[in-house]
């Protein structure tokens, strides 16, 4: 019988944005020395244009390269672009870029003419990254919008779609009524894309419905009396339909609601309305769970109740040894 020889981890040297700086070191943290942090100088001209550098650019010659992006703000991305279209040009061995947030996924569809879908527009730009020397780049994203938009990018780059719900599950494990847990879906979009991931959990589904010029949030199907009851979605704005779907819950005898979305995006500090230091809101979740996969949300709600971060560091780490 043949034996199967495992093929020894790459080496990484990993390049990050400035706002992703704290999650680069916990991503380097979990490589066990196979992830070397790399440092661009981002500077900028008189006019406001980028003036960028690439540190150590001659001794990347041949080695894996990767870079963590966040496109926070429009403001961002073309000078991040304009990394991640340079580096793969180095010679390279491998470039893979990591897209924790995939900012434009909730404009996917045109309704009318004359809407513009912005998330094939961002496809299409990150689909024309150049090949390195290894061949087509590799894209991490993590729950995108759409299941949609995994067809939207072209052969030139290579898609790895993940998920934050793992993370979400282990934490579910660890809670003291972990055995009265049951999942709740906002929406049926979300029921479509996650419920699978929680075969072993009681499901419930809320819709929303139309009463005149409001949009209502309603128990769909489930029960909730007397159960810890967690809503699960891939990003939050405003928050809206999140606290419409706990007042539902708690109606219906849900013992307490917490909340998890991979992506916090919270524009505005919308975020403000969900601590526990705002009256209105006061103990209404018992957990709100995010990722950091936004880090500038991450800084801004640091150590402010009922938010806890649960880090896509060790998911990344993996997923760069791919």
């Amino acid at each position: 019988m043949a034996t199967i020889v495992k093929s020894p981890k790459k080496h990484v040297n990993l390049f990050y944005s400035l706002d992703c700086e704290d999650l680069a070191i916990k991503v380097a943290s979990h490589s066990h020395n196979n992830i070397t942090l790399q440092n661009i100088k981002w500077r900028s001209f008189a006019d406001g244009f980028p003036n960028i550098f690439i540190n150590n650019a001659e001794d990347l010659r041949g080695q894996h390269v990767a870079f963590l992006a966040s496109f926070s703000s429009p403001a961002q991305v073309f000078e991040q672009l304009s990394v991640i279209y340079a580096l793969p040009r180095l010679f390279v061995a491998s470039f893979t870029l990591v897209l924790p947030f995939f900012p434009t996924g909730s404009f996917e569809r045109m309704e009318e003419e004359g809407d513009v879908a912005t998330a094939f527009t961002l496809a299409r730009m990150l689909s024309n990254i150049p090949i390195s020397r290894g061949g087509p780049t590799s894209l991490v994203i993590y729950d995108i919008h759409a299941l949609q938009e995994r067809f939207y990018f072209g052969d030139e780059v290579l898609p790895l779609f993940e998920t934050g719900i793992p993370l979400l599950k282990e934490r579910l494990q660890q809670l003291p009524d972990a055995d009265n847990v049951v999942i709740a879906f906002p929406d049926d979009g979300a029921w479509k894309r996650f419920h699978k991931l929680f075969d072993n959990y009681s499901v419930v589904v809320c819709t929303k419905v139309r009463e005149g010029d409001k949009r209502i949030v309603r128990l769909k199907e489930g029960h909730v009396s007397g159960h810890h009851v967690v809503i699960v979605d891939d990003l939050v704005q405003s928050g809206g339909t999140l606290i419409e779907c706990q007042k539902v819950l708690a109606a219906n005898g849900a013992a307490k609601v917490s909340a998890y979305v991979t992506h916090g995006v919270f524009p505005n500090q919308s975020w403000l309305r969900f601590t526990h230091k705002v009256e209105a809101s006061e103990k209404a979740f018992a957990y709100f769970w995010i990722t950091d996969s936004c880090p500038v949300t991450v800084k801004a709600l640091a150590n402010q109740a009922p938010f806890e971060v649960l880090s896509l560091a060790g998911s990344i780490a993996n997923a760069l040894q791919i």
